[in-house]
């Protein structure tokens, strides 16, 4: 077999649709779009989310909360993930994100697990536990500036 061989398994290719092509086709006259109306004119028809004078489900489901547009969110990491780098080895959010530990944007050290060897944090933030178990490890935190 050869790839210019395959071929769709029969039956699951159709042909187009030509609406407006006489009679015959059947779908000639009206093309499929009824007599009169709303849908069978040109550039007709009810706009999205529209439910024929119904109150949309858009409007009656009930809104709740508030959505800060502002908000900083952080791609958070944990003290368990760190132990891959060497003792004395700088973390950056660059090798965080070298080592798929983070995505792009702002990055928070948080403190689950243990550490054991000293090593140099960048972030832009850090848990309060964070930093008492990396400086505990002998390790040091730098919060780097994310305005």
């Amino acid at each position: 077999m050869d790839l210019r061989e395959l071929r769709p398994a029969k039956g699951t290719r159709h042909a187009k649709k030509r609406v407006g092509r006489g009679m015959g086709s059947g779908t000639g006259k009206t093309s499929g779009r009824g007599h009169k109306g709303q849908g069978s004119r040109s550039g007709g028809g009810v706009r999205p989310g529209f439910e024929g004078g119904q109150m949309p489900l858009t409007r009656r489901v009930p809104k709740r909360g508030f959505h800060n547009p502002f908000r900083t969110s952080f791609t958070p990491v944990n003290l368990d993930g760190l132990g891959r780098f060497d003792a004395g080895q700088e973390v950056s959010p660059e090798s965080l994100r070298a080592a798929g530990l983070a995505g792009k944007g702002l990055v928070k050290i948080l403190g689950r697990g243990e550490l054991s060897k000293p090593l140099t944090v960048k972030a832009h933030g850090f848990s309060r536990s964070a930093v008492e178990k990396i400086e505990a490890a002998g390790g040091t935190v730098e919060v780097l500036s994310h305005a």
